[in-house]
């Protein structure tokens, strides 16, 4: 029987011991491989979002709302901003391309925002069927809409007051599908557009002067980051805030749960290595005599020791691996709670490279678990053991 067989017929013996050291080192490593597959998904995603747009342009409040609002759609606007103080803007030689968008209903939880063809051009948007907007109460929807709400091109709906579709629903003014976009991976997929126009006929009555939400911009030149946005922030009644800006110090403040988790996976992988120890230790108690007989049939002290610390290593890659499908598993489930908030979409199917060092970490742990008691099998004394019985 070699080593391996021999470690695997132990670990068996003793099902409670193994299983909390699986469990332990499971959940710790499972709990670093599901931050590091949600925090890359969702950092790849928002980066994809505010590509291209230098500058969000809006109501005086909060800079990151107005991130949130004007290019990820999930906060409620700051409010809305007066359409010539938005044109007069976009005239400005230091703007290359601004893009309006009108905000403030929503179908099925899903954000109705009133905007131009360049706000799906920007985003590399292709038709999957039918066509753009052409006037007023037409409406394209994105690919994750079009799904899950199974709604084809020509059929109608209407629109409800409000970001969650809580409010009052505009029975007068219903939309007609006219185009749906293929997926592209972006925030168009979670959004139904229509033109400007559509959003100012529904509110008509509440809002008689024309208004947009926010302004998405694009510099000319790499002077206009040094001074548009402070020019726009103390000139003016609007708003200028910078997505990167805003984007990295959301994740700093997200930073810190995402570490505090990271340090409780650690204390778990720290709690897996002591229950491997002390399974490991007591064990060599309880077999004392049984690796003198394997001494006295002919085995060396350094394949005793071996023994041990293949006990530490087996369970450790296992544990590893079970952590990881555990860890995308985990995943898979947090992506179909997003998607029933219609949130960023998360899945479990992505793999990242650092996942690869999660067993060699374990396989450490667990092989330095096992020294000290590798080190007492070593040094066992036959004679006094057999001596004792």
């Amino acid at each position: 029987m070699n080593v391996a067989t021999l470690a695997a017929s132990y670990l068996r013996a003793r099902p409670l011991q193994t299983a909390l050291s699986l469990i332990l080192l499971a959940l710790g490593v499972g709990t670093i491989a599901m931050l590091l597959v949600v925090v890359h998904q969702l950092e790849e995603r928002m980066g994809r979002d505010a590509r291209g747009i230098d500058l969000v342009v809006g109501a005086k409040g909060s800079p990151i709302q107005l991130i949130l609002s004007g290019i990820y759609h999930l906060d409620a606007p700051t409010g809305n901003i007066p359409l010539a103080a938005a044109q007069a803007l976009g005239k400005n030689p230091l703007i290359r391309k601004s893009i309006p968008l009108a905000l403030g209903d929503s179908w099925q939880g899903y954000r109705i925002v009133g905007s131009v063809h360049e706000y799906p051009r920007h985003y590399g948007a292709e038709l999957a069927a039918g066509q753009l907007w052409q006037k007023p109460m037409e409406a394209v929807l994105g690919a994750e809409v079009a799904g899950r709400t199974k709604v084809k091109v020509g059929e109608r709906f209407v629109g409800a007051h409000g970001i969650g579709g809580e409010g009052e629903a505009h029975e007068q003014d219903p939309y007609t599908v006219v185009g749906v976009l293929a997926r592209t991976g972006t925030v168009l997929d979670r959004l139904v557009l229509t033109s400007i126009e559509s959003v100012w006929e529904v509110h008509h009555e509440k809002n008689p002067a024309p208004e947009v939400t926010v302004l998405l911009v694009q510099y000319a030149s790499p002077l206009a980051a040094v001074s548009l946005p402070r020019q726009i922030n103390s000139q003016s009644a609007l708003q200028a805030a910078s997505p990167a800006y805003e984007t990295a110090r959301l994740f700093r403040i997200v930073g810190v749960g995402v570490e505090a988790l990271r340090a409780f996976a650690v204390m778990l992988i720290f709690a897996a290595a002591l229950s491997v120890f002390i399974a490991l230790y007591t064990a060599l108690e309880e077999r004392r005599y049984d690796l003198a007989v394997m001494r006295v049939l002919g085995a060396s002290p350094a394949r005793l020791a071996g023994l041990l610390i293949v006990e530490g290593a087996v369970l450790a890659v296992l544990g590893a691996l079970i952590g990881i499908l555990l860890g995308h598993a985990m995943t898979s489930a947090l992506g179909v709670w997003f998607a029933a908030q219609q949130q960023y979409p998360v899945t479990g199917l992505a793999f990242r490279p650092q996942e690869l060092w999660l067993p060699v970490v374990a396989l450490t742990v667990g092989v330095a678990a096992a020294l000290l008691p590798a080190w007492r099998a070593y040094r066992t004394d036959v004679s006094q053991i057999l001596a004792k019985g």
